[in-house]
């Protein structure tokens, strides 16, 4: 393997951790050989985590014997976390987004799993988009779902799932995970009827995110939330820095001087031996824990690694 030497203590760190993590960093980091990389990919089902979680889903495809809640032990936010880790398919997964699209599809186009909502819901939109798409499920309603979030954008050329409610302004939250959705939809179809208009879309979406800073208000320029500015994992729907970042290092988008002090941020958090902690965690039941608050995390580090190396190439 090729690692690079100013990244040699961290990643000999990161590939002593979880499968998932071990094949992201030979993919992201080290730029392994396709066959390492693959072959490690396919660990994520029968190793570590990836294999906790697939054992504890149900014969019937689900998990929590939920759909969307309770969070984070539905199948909806364990399928997600199965696609953040980078899991390849198999068919168990293929069974849970089966029962995801069935159950929430709405004749809007959108995903909606509550009888009092009258219209697909945004954020459970992009959010099944983007699972269906990573583990290449195969079903012409995505491609409905992808119309959806398009109508839905908002003028600001954000999206916030409130709009029925009467928001009129965009959302951190909801614009980075229609980006990632309709991200997801690009590398799975590069060139079909839809290209032109989601990559304008993602374009106008990162637009919004960089009038902001990427954690700060358009108006006044302070932090517009401090939660956004603490590296969690998982994520779940929520936004912060480190997620936003790593869209943009995987999709390449040019470099913008608005990204500054996201990215000076991020530096200053790193600790002095090297690595990055976990700062936060967003409180609901879990199956297990995978680290600690206040501890070196792995999946920040390696997060912020490949951020930091798209940064300075």
């Amino acid at each position: 393997m090729n690692i690079p030497e100013k990244y040699k203590n961290q990643i000999d760190w990161l590939l002593k951790g979880d499968s998932s993590i071990r094949y992201q960093t030979l993919r992201d980091l080290v730029h392994a050989d396709t066959i390492d990389i693959a072959n490690e990919r396919k660990r994520i089902l029968n190793e570590g985590w990836g294999k906790l979680f697939l054992d504890l889903q149900e014969e019937k495809g689900t998990w929590s014997n939920a759909i969307y809640s309770p969070k984070w032990t539905s199948t909806f936010y364990t399928l997600m976390l199965l696609k953040r880790f980078g899991a390849p398919k198999n068919s168990s997964i293929e069974k849970a987004c089966s029962i995801l699209l069935e159950k929430g599809f709405y004749k809007d186009g959108g995903i909606n799993y509550w009888k009092t909502w009258k219209q697909g819901e945004t954020c459970v939109t992009d959010m099944l988009l983007a699972m269906l798409c990573h583990f290449e499920f195969e079903d012409d309603r995505i491609h409905r779902m992808v119309k959806f979030l398009i109508i839905d954008q908002m003028p600001d050329k954000g999206w916030n799932c409130e709009q029925s409610k009467g928001a009129k302004h965009s959302s951190f939250h909801t614009t980075i995970s229609v980006s990632e959705g309709l991200w997801e939809y690009e590398k799975k179809y590069p060139n079909n009827s839809l290209t032109a208009s989601i990559q304008q879309k993602q374009s106008e979406g990162i637009e919004f995110l960089l009038k902001h800073h990427l954690f700060k208000s358009s108006t006044s320029g302070k932090v517009f939330d401090p939660r956004m500015t603490k590296l969690s994992f998982p994520p779940r729907w929520h936004y912060d820095i480190i997620r936003c970042l790593d869209y943009f290092q995987e999709k390449k988008i040019s470099k913008d001087d608005r990204m500054n002090d996201a990215i000076e941020l991020l530096k200053k958090k790193q600790t002095a031996e090297g690595f990055w902690k976990l700062e936060h965690k967003f409180p609901a039941k879990i199956f297990f824990d995978m680290e600690k608050v206040g501890k070196e995390s792995r999946w920040n580090t390696l997060r912020a690694l490949r951020i930091l190396n798209w940064w300075n190439n």
